[in-house]
């Protein structure tokens, strides 16, 4: 089972670079339990990006540069499917 709604979908961040940045989702109910990863711009995410931080359903930027601006979108996912959130963009000035 997977639900479509987020129970929290991510905001909008506005930040000044070199700030760091948080993106908050809670994906939905879901059985198994989903669990969450975030897509920009469409591509999927790599939390292998050391200023990157995926921990629960929130997305961490350490220190934020103008190229991480964008549309992100949280992805849940479990064996029955996945699920976009609504867009959040980030605002990097």
């Amino acid at each position: 089972v997977l639900r479509d709604d987020f129970r929290q979908p991510p905001g909008d961040v506005v930040v000044a670079a070199g700030e760091p940045a948080v993106l908050e989702c809670v994906p939905p109910r879901g059985h198994p339990e989903p669990s969450v990863s975030w897509k920009k711009n469409g591509a999927r995410l790599s939390d292998k990006d050391e200023r990157l931080t995926i921990r629960g359903g929130k997305l961490m930027l350490a220190s934020t540069r103008k190229s991480d601006a964008g549309i992100y979108v949280c992805v849940a996912t479990n064996v029955v499917g996945e699920r976009d959130s609504e867009p959040a963009e980030l605002v990097v000035f």
